[in-house]
């Protein structure tokens, strides 16, 4: 198959109250859109509606993502990529494709011949590893860590070694209501020297983003449950 279709990966907020992270170019991608191909229909639709007021959504078509059924999606995808139409990706929070199930549509549409066009906006793992003071030479997202608690523990020594090994910023997170978890299972089993980026609600009025060592986070712990949070660990 090969489209002739365009295909805008639209960033999408970290916090509904923080639109002015979204660049005004987005607006203009999003008019040339006719498919829109989502994660949650509602949200998606105050999102676009909150960065251009005069949108009438009933002119669009409006896929849902399913991430349990990655055919349907797909063939879904396909259809329109068929038609040559003009797609726009969506995550629920943050850039498309990165950490997100928008990467599989992207995929497809490189297969498929469609010209990809990345929007600027923001994306938490970039934004914390900015702000953490670490190295941003070398770093890699490694997404959640297990749950099973001696898959946990192995996981952070292993993240560790490598970390001081390569001289590599370790990126993860972690749900939500296991935040404060998992940053307990840190000081716990990770070296005192190890330092440990905590960046929490960016671009929220409450954001909150430091660096210490694992033996100062001990003196006192900050309440993360809840929290969209993303960890940067290095290890020295």
């Amino acid at each position: 198959m090969t489209s002739s279709s365009t295909i805008y990966l639209i960033p999408s907020v970290l916090h509904e109250n923080a639109t002015e992270t979204i660049p005004a170019y987005v607006k203009d991608a999003v008019g040339k859109c006719q498919v829109f191909f989502v994660e949650n229909e509602r949200t998606a639709r105050r999102f676009l509606k909150s960065i251009w007021k005069e949108m009438v959504i009933d002119n669009y078509t409006w896929v849902l993502i399913d991430k349990t059924n990655n055919i349907a999606t797909l063939s879904a995808f396909n259809k329109h990529l068929r038609e040559n139409k003009t797609i726009g990706i969506l995550s629920e929070a943050g850039c498309p494709g990165v950490a997100d199930p928008g990467q599989l549509l992207t995929e497809a549409a490189h297969a498929a011949g469609a010209t990809i066009k990345p929007l600027v906006g923001p994306s938490s793992i970039l934004m914390a590893l900015m702000a953490s003071g670490m190295n941003g030479q070398q770093f890699q997202f490694v997404g959640y860590l297990p749950i099973d608690t001696s898959a946990r523990i192995k996981a952070i020594k292993d993240l560790e070694a490598e970390s001081a090994h390569k001289n590599c910023t370790q990126i993860f997170i972690e749900t939500p209501y296991r935040n404060n978890q998992i940053l307990e299972t840190l000081i716990k089993h990770g070296k005192p020297t190890t330092k440990l980026c905590v960046a929490a609600d960016i671009t929220a009025a409450t954001e909150f983003i430091q660096t210490k060592t694992l033996a100062d986070w001990k003196k006192k712990l900050p309440d993360l449950h809840k929290r969209p949070v993303i960890f940067c660990l290095l290890a020295v």
